[in-house]
């Protein structure tokens, strides 16, 4: 779709006017209907996108509308079903997930995709209600869902699946199937200063890492070629229909100004609480293990929406490894040496993981030699 952004006019802008007045982030008396995308429409279009975890540009793209359109939607607005092309997406599925599991029903990541898993626990629901199990959410279902006093209340019970099932795995590496997802590619070169690209860096960062995981017995999958770009959704369907522990993407930042730098890392959460524990507590270790070992700047982990966070089934996070813009991180990012540091960096904060606080090290002081030795330890005493 066409960007939309200060200045423009027409009925689209009049469209996402009244979506955001009718979600109260435009006054009453602001004219809704009309169409020009003002001061006052960039100002609510950022707050939509804080709430909802998407990048905070004021513009609305792709995923600023997709995010805007779902939140049109309320619980009982219409009926929802599983749709295998088209998965019904919104608010109101939002809703549903989210009352499935306070009843003790698994609907999976509270994502607000009807998806296989959202039906199967709607008809598992339904069927212990004695209504007729179809799967759908029509006025029959959703008077039932409204009636029953919830099992749940607090904590994210899917979440809580995940580290349940981290905990499960063992502190060894060996086995795990993990996703590198090397950002942009083909002819999309991501940030491009001169020569320097971000889909060639990224590329490369994620053959080093994949070399460092299959010595120590783990299965690295990685979603791109080098002459490739997929769509961010169909990377996440790569690493569902695999089976993946984790999701890696990694990235490079710009910025107008030069002196942006530093490194940041996004697991997957929303505006109203819910987030990946797991993937929080993945994106600590990352941000942590990096920037103790480069000494860069530390800006945080945060919780965004973006598809390949949303989409996927698995803990996943997403690395800014620094800023292409900025001249002192482009030229540590140009040096192998340096790309080699950051891969036995991602390496060690994945280990952390699943090391679960036991037989680790302070930060920045276990090395790829330390991880291989304790992965032939924990053969040998299997």
């Amino acid at each position: 779709m066409q960007l939309l952004h200060r200045g423009d006019v027409g009925p689209a802008v009049a469209e996402i006017k009244n979506t955001l007045a009718s979600l109260g982030l435009l006054p009453a008396n602001g004219r809704p209907g009309s169409a020009i995308f003002d001061e006052a429409v960039e100002q609510a279009v950022r707050g939509f996108q804080q709430q909802r975890g998407l990048i905070t540009d004021g513009v609305v793209g792709p995923a600023t509308y997709r995010a805007l359109t779902d939140a049109r939607w309320r619980l009982g607005d219409r009926s929802l079903a599983f749709l295998v092309s088209k998965p019904v997406s919104g608010d109101d599925v939002f809703a549903l997930q989210e009352r499935l599991l306070e009843l003790g029903y698994d609907a999976g990541r509270p994502d607000g995709i009807f998806s296989a898993e959202t039906e199967q626990a709607l008809r598992s629901f339904q069927r212990d209600y004695g209504l007729t199990p179809d799967g759908i959410c029509g006025p029959g279902t959703l008077r039932a869902l409204k009636q029953l006093a919830p099992k749940v209340r607090g904590g994210r019970p899917v979440f809580l699946r995940e580290q349940e099932k981290v905990r499960r795995a063992g502190p060894r590496l060996r086995g795990k199937r993990i996703v590198i997802d090397p950002g942009h590619g083909g002819s999309d070169r991501g940030v491009t200063v001169g020569d320097v690209s971000e889909a060639d860096l990224t590329w490369d960062l994620a053959r080093r890492l994949e070399g460092r995981m299959v010595a120590t017995g783990m299965e690295a999958l990685i979603t791109r070629g080098p002459n490739a770009c997929p769509p961010d959704a169909d990377r996440a369907a790569f690493a569902n229909e695999a089976g993946a522990d984790m999701f890696l993407s990694l990235h490079l930042d710009a910025n107008p100004s030069p002196l942006a730098d530093g490194v940041a890392s996004f697991h997957f959460g929303t505006g109203n609480g819910t987030t990946s524990t797991v993937g929080e507590a993945l994106a600590g270790f990352l941000q942590r293990e990096i920037v103790a070992r480069t000494g860069m700047r530390d800006c945080r982990s945060h919780p965004k929406t973006w598809d390949v966070l949303r989409l996927t089934r698995m803990p996943a996070v997403r690395m800014e490894l620094g800023y292409l813009t900025n001249e002192a991180d482009r030229s540590r990012l140009l040096d192998p040496s340096f790309r080699d540091v950051v891969a036995e960096g991602l390496l060690v904060a994945v280990k952390r993981l699943y090391l679960l606080g036991k037989d680790d090290q302070p930060t920045g002081t276990f090395t790829f030699d330390d991880l291989l030795r304790h992965e032939l330890a924990r053969a040998e005493g299997a």
